[in-house]
């Protein structure tokens, strides 16, 4: 590879983590500013049941998986970005204008563990069992980004409390051989039913990776390019995920199924550019977050086949999850 190619590449990564920081951060302000006081509910639980967890002006809020558009029941817990499953919720939440922290939920929102999160929260996953937690942030300053952004993914086991507050540190296999580099970054994490193994993003020299990894011996392996932010579905056997614009992420994604045995991907309905990482609601349907032009989020859902036509589940919300 040459290096004017190489140094493309890296641009492109770095010019589309901007994007995204830049994006992050105004639907920060423009929340803060339409944020109404909570309307609490004493019955508010993030237990399994049908129901979809979301992010409501900045307050974690629950709406029924059957009728959506049917009042949704709002906590007062404020969070920037949430997830929840197997009765255990994560909670990012802004202290002040620069600071966030991470909190962890039982199913009736009491805390059981929180610590302080650098950079500006933008992912977060739950694994089924409700015993791994993960987080994706921005920070910025690395040196072999010369001023622009970069991610930060850590993982939490509740269980045992071990925590593994940067992914860079596990040893890394690209096809099949060691690899060690300065620009190594991780985001969006999605975890296995065996509550060890995760999927998640790798970027390094300009590519972005799909990666597996173990949690216990703390290693990843790559598998394919060009996913970014997966989801495993339920069964175990697809991920969905969102896929850069003809390789180029500055042209914006489309949301997409890959099949992990054949490595065969489905290009979803939604014709949109949507960044974020997608939620599976069910075994067949995909949710996910648009937001339109001034930054206001809604919350979508279309067919994991790609079938059908995109339809919208919660309006001013973010973050889906299903309970």
């Amino acid at each position: 590879m040459s290096d004017l190619s190489l140094r493309g590449r890296v641009l492109i990564t770095v010019a589309a983590a901007v994007v995204l920081a830049i994006g992050a951060v105004g639907y920060a302000v423009a929340a803060r500013e339409k944020a109404a006081p909570p309307v609490t509910s004493d019955s508010f639980s993030i237990t399994p049941g049908p129901r979809l967890l979301v992010v409501r002006g900045r307050y974690l809020a629950t709406v029924s998986a059957d009728d959506p558009s049917r009042p949704a029941q709002q906590s007062a817990i404020s969070c920037v970005r949430a997830y929840a499953a197997g009765g255990t919720g994560v909670c990012l939440r802004q202290d002040s204008m620069w600071t966030y922290s991470l909190h962890v939920l039982d199913s009736g929102l009491a805390e059981t563990n929180s610590f302080d999160v650098r950079g500006l929260p933008n992912r977060a996953r739950v694994s089924s069992s409700g015993r791994m937690v993960s987080w994706t942030a921005f920070i910025s300053g690395e040196s072999y980004n010369k001023g622009g952004f970069s991610t930060r993914t850590g993982i939490l086991d509740t269980r045992t409390g071990d925590v593994a507050k940067s992914l860079e540190t596990f040893a890394i296999t690209r096809d099949g051989e060691p690899y060690q580099a300065a620009d190594v970054n991780f985001w969006g994490v999605t975890f296995t039913a065996d509550d060890n193994r995760f999927y998640a993003t790798m970027a390094t020299d300009g590519l972005r990776y799909l990666v597996q990894g173990d949690f216990a011996s703390k290693t990843v392996r790559t598998i394919t390019d060009n996913v970014e932010c997966p989801s495993l579905s339920p069964d175990g056997t697809r991920i969905a995920f969102k896929q850069a614009i003809d390789d180029n992420p500055v042209n914006g994604w489309r949301l997409a199924v890959l099949d992990l045995e054949t490595l065969q991907v489905t290009t979803l309905a939604e014709k949109r550019s949507i960044d974020d990482q997608p939620a599976w609601l069910s075994g067949d349907t995909i949710g996910y977050t648009f937001r339109d032009s001034d930054g206001t989020p809604s919350v979508w859902a279309t067919s994991a086949d790609g079938s059908g036509t995109p339809r919208l589940l919660v309006e001013n919300a973010e973050s889906p999850a299903g309970l």
